[in-house]
């Protein structure tokens, strides 16, 4: 029989492991385990928020997979920040910084133990994109699992997400709602454990996970506590031990063809904007040549299949019921839109998964590519003199074309979202909040307590907002974000003053502010950018090494 140890071996055979073994033997591992494949559970847990609170009982099913299939499964585990939790605090500039540490975690705990795969489970916005980062730089034979969709909460019997709370912020401080009904939201949006509810950036990103191949078709959208999803985590303990007998890694499965299609599931589904952020980072670890001007491309000949939150109607609950990703998928491969030969970490072609992919009879939520909701994806990159490096407009939420305004402007998060509170932000503004980009933040702070609190006020088809951090998968409205260079290394968006007119063009992908060549001169001068927020600690070694937000603000 084939030793299926190749990683392994180096800590556990032979006479001078026998610290090694008798360290491991101090927790439980027997001989027997020892010989067997040691198969890393990469665990997002915390008990800090919903989305990644139900994964310490998944791991157990993993690892009753990975047992029955003939493996030693050993979990370990790494850092998750809730978004929903930091959102519109100093706190949430850690977010994305997660990502990073997520990555570089499991990395180092596989290299150091040798292990001969891994099953990583993730949940939260940066929790998805980590594990993958991390699958790409080890390539061992490895997988992840999502751990599923929050529940919906009920109220007045409309479906409700977290969404619906930061927004009812805004309508609460402009008077729509009182306290009352504020709390009712408040206590009904998030009955259960697991991710926000939405396509937003987790479900995106779980979308992703399966139109790329590294988790197995038809599990991530099961929800977080659905009794089918400890199964899912059982059958990946068993499809990880599958993929170590292959010896198949994730960079056959990270092609660039499988790259496309991870793009136009996000433009079918009108998912987050961050996820061309993430993925920019995917492709630099998997060795991909990606451009963030290919969005476009895939956008242009993608139609939005899916009605789904935050720009449309359903939850990722309801779009589960309805058939979930896989549904998704076989539109898009019946379209032509998928590059079906790409291979899966089932061993199995993304075609032959999801040719056969159920639909529930008389469902609203997907529909064919021919009977699309949109022509084209949800969101768009635009370049210009505000933008030379790009920016992303999430269109699927929003039915305007063009914008064109006075810059109302604001060097942080906060004294944004104090002017929006305090009715200070009037129609036909341009909202420009900046130092908040990788660098500048650091961290790219999301602003969906700005976006809902504008959405709540009403004012969400007629006021746009751009800056160099980033927005919610849940942002609704014409906002744009990734505005690249950012403010702080002397990208335009430092030189914009109030009352400068701001122009967002659709069709010509195009966002420009209108400053005489003298007078941008004028400002320049002496121009130095503002001292770092943070001079050490993880803050300050992110800020110092983070590449830009049109590059995936990778670290190196």
């Amino acid at each position: 029989m084939t030793d299926l140890r190749k990683h392994s071996r180096t800590i556990t055979e032979g006479p001078q492991r026998a610290p090694s073994r008798a360290m491991l033997k101090a927790v439980g591992f027997t001989d027997e385990d020892l010989q067997k494949p040691l198969i890393g559970i990469a665990n997002t847990w915390t008990e800090i928020g919903p989305c990644n609170y139900h994964l310490r009982e998944l791991a157990e099913h993993v690892k009753a997979g990975i047992r029955a299939a003939g493996g030693t499964p050993m979990e370990f585990n790494t850092v998750s920040i809730s978004d929903g939790i930091t959102m519109g605090t100093e706190g949430m500039k850690t977010s994305l910084i997660s990502r990073e540490l997520i990555a570089d975690s499991i990395e180092l705990v596989v290299r150091g133990n040798y292990l001969d795969g891994v099953v990583c489970l993730s949940a939260c916005d940066k929790t998805n994109p980590g594990v993958m980062m991390a699958l790409a730089r080890c390539d061992i034979p490895g997988l992840a699992l999502y751990g599923g969709s929050i529940n919906h909460g009920h109220l007045h019997g409309k479906a409700l997400t977290v969404q619906d709370v930061f927004e009812a912020v805004g309508a609460f401080s402009s008077g729509k709602i009182d306290q009352k009904e504020f709390l009712a939201v408040e206590n009904a949006a998030c009955p259960t454990a697991g991710a926000c509810g939405g396509q937003f950036t987790a479900n995106t990103m779980a979308t992703i996970m399966e139109a790329i191949g590294i988790s197995p078709v038809g599990l991530n959208g099961i929800p977080a506590t659905d009794e089918a999803k400890g199964k899912a985590a059982f059958r990946c303990g068993e499809i990880v031990m599958d993929l170590v007998r292959q010896d198949l890694k994730p960079s056959q499965i990270f092609t660039r063809h499988a790259f496309e299609n991870a793009m136009a599931s996000v433009a079918a589904s009108g998912g987050s904007t961050n996820a061309v952020l993430h993925l920019l980072a995917l492709a630099r670890e998997a060795n991909v040549a990606l451009k963030i001007d290919e969005f476009n491309d895939i956008n242009e000949k993608t139609p939005t299949i899916a009605t789904l939150k935050p720009g449309g109607l359903y939850t990722a609950v309801e779009m589960h019921q309805a058939g979930g990703i896989s549904l998704i998928l076989r539109r898009l491969l019946e379209g032509k839109l998928l590059h079906g030969d790409c291979m899966t970490v089932t061993g199995r072609t993304l075609a032959d998964e999801v040719r056969n992919a159920p639909e529930t009879p008389g469902q609203q939520v997907i529909r064919p590519t021919d009977k699309a909701f949109k022509p084209t994806g949800g969101l768009v990159i635009l370049r210009g003199n505000l933008a030379e490096e790009g920016g992303v407009l999430k269109v699927a939420g929003s039915t305007i074309k063009h914008f064109k305004g006075p810059a109302r402007v604001f060097n942080n998060e906060e004294d944004s979202m104090a002017a929006v509170t305090a009715g200070k932000i009037k129609d036909g503004d341009v909202v420009v909040i900046r130092y908040e980009g990788p660098k500048g933040g650091p961290g790219m702070r999301e602003m969906l307590g700005v976006t809902a609190a504008l959405a709540g006020a009403g004012m969400v088809e007629t006021v746009a907002l751009l800056t160099d951090g980033r927005f919610s998968g849940a942002t609704r409205g014409f906002s744009i974000g990734h505005v690249a260079p950012e403010a702080f290394v002397g990208g335009l968006i430092a030189f914009v003053n109030e009352g400068d007119l701001v122009e967002i063009d659709v069709a010509t992908r195009t966002l420009s502010v209108e400053i005489a060549p003298a007078e941008l001169a004028k400002r320049k001068q002496g121009w130095t950018p503002p001292a770092p927020r943070y001079k050490r600690g993880v803050m300050a070694k992110y800020a110092n090494t983070v590449s830009s937000a049109a590059e995936g603000a990778y670290t190196t």
